[in-house]
């Protein structure tokens, strides 16, 4: 079984940062290819950033440029970086892999507004 809690959200101002943390616990840490998944009301879940094993990174144009995706394999814990936020950025955010084939977790919301 394999844990992911998000955790960082919030309320915050257009041009404002956060960075969200998703922890990974259980009886097999996660070291998969991991990646930030949002969703707002009345949209599908969008994957906006992934990491691989190795370290590479993924970024949907949406988020290019803005967002920055890295992970602590100590600390099991794999972090979105979120800059230059927008509007449109407000979601409830989640880790899993890209195709969602982990069990969700509840995510964290951020709310970018004035």
């Amino acid at each position: 079984q394999v844990q992911l809690v998000e955790s960082g959200g919030g309320l915050v101002q257009p041009g404002g940062s956060l960075r969200l943390s998703c922890a990974a616990s259980g009886s097999r840490a996660s070291i998969d290819i991991v990646g930030w998944h949002r969703q707002a009301p009345g949209k599908r879940r969008e994957l906006v950033a992934s990491i691989t094993d190795n370290g590479s990174t993924n970024y949907a144009d949406s988020v290019k440029g803005r967002f920055i995706i890295s992970r602590d394999y100590a600390k099991t814990t794999v972090y979105l970086q979120m800059n230059s936020l927008k509007p449109e950025d407000t979601a409830v955010y989640y880790c899993n892999s890209p195709w969602g084939t982990l069990a969700w977790g509840k995510g964290t919301q951020v709310t970018v507004s004035s």
